[in-house]
């Protein structure tokens, strides 16, 4: 793939080119890409202990070479120019210590924010966005599920369609937002505030309409996006968590079991959405992708509002299977689908919906309805 000297620039942008996803950067082996799902090394040598200590050097400020010294762990983002005036691309990357020396992890986002279409999103997340004024929207999933770019398409569809005040609190800032209908600031955790709690400290002072949480990660992160939705704003946030029920588990976990009734009351009053998703292979023929999102939506309808106060967590799985026409899904229902547009493979959606046996009986039941109406218009 590449040959030569390594050079971190080059090697990001041949990302674009081989139409890669994630660059690992490991000693002893050589530099590795991620395309279409599958780790593939380079033709080269395996990179040295120096060549990994210091591969990174030319994008890192003096700034993040300190916090990495000192810590072991970095998070950023860095950008390369499109030579010919697009948008370039976007890079996460992620710095660990292993072995006393620097390992890479780096995910390409591109810089152009996608629209739900591009994202092959359901309806329901754009009704979310133009319904909700106030209250708290969770995006869900586990580490490469796509959660960054549906809430940068959220975000941006807010910026695009309403005269708000936007302001994003995130670790690193991955999609760079171009002011639109509405006003931004986007704050980057170690650049331009200290953390997470140091900049929910002080938000709600600065005249927000919408807030952007990058991750609840902790009790005070959790709090504060409840009480920033309690009091009228409209909180966007991610969780890394599989799916909408294990949001409120994860959540519940981060308070002492005395302070929970109240969190779920706060929760109850607060909590408009949870939209899980995981990304999964697709017909690229008929999606010209290679992923689809899978997705599962918990809308707070007054009996959700009530099961969630109630702990009677058990129960909302029914309510969302039995509430498609309000624009809840399960992950069954959908790849069921997505099986149906033939988006997604019946073998693929087997692979990974909750329930095999349900699956297979809602796409028997659709058959069952196109063999009937093609009996009646034959008829």
């Amino acid at each position: 793939m590449i040959r030569g000297a390594l050079n971190i620039k080059k090697l990001l942008s041949a990302m674009a080119r081989l139409d890669a996803s994630d660059l690992h950067i490991k000693v002893g082996i050589p530099p590795t890409y991620r395309i279409g799902g599958t780790l593939k090394p380079i033709d080269g040598d395996p990179v040295t202990e120096d060549e990994a200590d210091h591969l990174l050097d030319p994008i890192l400020s003096d700034i993040q070479k300190k916090r990495f010294d000192e810590t072991g762990d970095l998070d950023f983002a860095w950008h390369i120019e499109d030579p010919e005036g697009g948008a370039g691309d976007r890079f996460r990357i992620n710095l660990l210590r292993s072995g006393n020396h620097t390992h890479a992890a780096i995910r390409r986002v591109k810089a152009e924010i996608p629209g739900f279409a591009d994202l092959h999103l359901p309806k329901v997340y754009s009704d979310i966005v133009h319904r909700e004024r106030e209250g708290l929207v969770l995006i869900v999933g586990v580490t490469g599920s796509g959660k960054s770019s549906t809430l940068a398409a959220m975000v941006d569809e807010v910026n695009a369609t309403r005269s708000e005040n936007i302001i994003t609190i995130e670790d690193p800032v991955e999609y760079r937002f171009t002011p639109k209908q509405s006003i931004i600031s986007q704050r980057e955790i170690g650049i331009d505030v200290t953390d997470f709690h140091e900049a929910l400290r002080h938000v709600v002072r600065q005249d927000p309409d919408v807030i952007f949480i990058g991750e609840m990660r902790d009790q005070e992160t959790v709090l504060s996006a409840i009480q920033a939705a309690e009091t009228g704003h409209l909180v966007f946030a991610t969780l890394h968590t599989a799916d909408t029920m294990g949001a409120f588990g994860r959540m519940l976990e981060f308070f002492p079991q005395d302070e929970r009734t109240f969190v779920r009351n706060s929760l109850s009053a607060t909590l408009k959405a949870i939209c899980a998703q995981r990304l999964i292979m697709s017909n690229s023929e008929i999606t010209g992708t290679k992923v689809v999102p899978a997705v599962e939506v918990l809308l707070t309808s007054p009996m959700v509002k009530e099961l969630i106060r109630d702990e009677r967590d058990a129960d909302l799985p029914s309510v969302v299977a039995s509430s498609r026409e309000e624009g809840m899904v399960s992950f069954t229902q959908y790849f069921a689908e997505l099986v149906d547009k033939e988006w997604v493979s019946m073998q693929v959606a087997k692979e990974y919906a909750p329930n095999r046996d349900m699956l297979e009986s809602i796409l028997k039941g659709v058959e069952v309805k196109a063999a009937s109406l093609v009996g009646r218009i034959k008829g």
